[in-house]
């Protein structure tokens, strides 16, 4: 599972003209979901997104908090792309990349890790085309991937 995480002052999803998620200040995570991915992955990734400290902390000391320390939100956006690979030709392959009944159900399994762990999320919609718009913080931007390949 991979995960490009933003440290965000605002982040929201469009779906034709409607927002279907919106978050302040916090965390945007585009997360991509491979075919051997399991359940242990998603709740690594969930463990990352919930505990990685990237917002100041008292005095100003940098990356010194959580989401969960700053009472931050999470936008979390389904995105089968992380698993493009362009080592051969022009055109993407998405040969790793879980097939949609496998991806939703962890892609889902992250959110409730995250809600769990009272982490307010909000979501776009899983096999929709959505429009992401949102104000990096920093910028502040992490990669995570749960077979630790970066």
């Amino acid at each position: 599972m991979r995960a490009v995480i933003q440290r965000v002052t605002s982040a929201l999803v469009r779906v034709d003209d409607t927002v279907v998620g919106e978050i302040g200040g916090g965390l945007l995570v585009l997360l991509g979901v491979s075919r051997s991915d399991t359940a242990e992955d998603a709740r690594y990734i969930a463990g990352k997104i919930r505990d990685m400290r990237v917002f100041l902390g008292d005095g100003g000391k940098p990356m010194d908090r959580s989401v969960v320390d700053v009472r931050g939100s999470v936008l979390v956006v389904s995105q089968f792309t992380l698993y493009g690979d362009m080592r051969k030709g022009r055109r993407p392959s998405f040969d790793e990349a879980a097939l949609p009944e496998q991806a939703r159900t962890l892609y889902e399994a992250v959110v409730r890790e995250l809600r769990a762990a009272q982490v307010p999320v909000a979501t776009g919609q899983f096999q929709a085309m959505m429009h992401v718009e949102l104000v990096n913080d920093g910028p502040v931007t992490v990669l995570v991937d749960s077979a630790k390949q970066f």
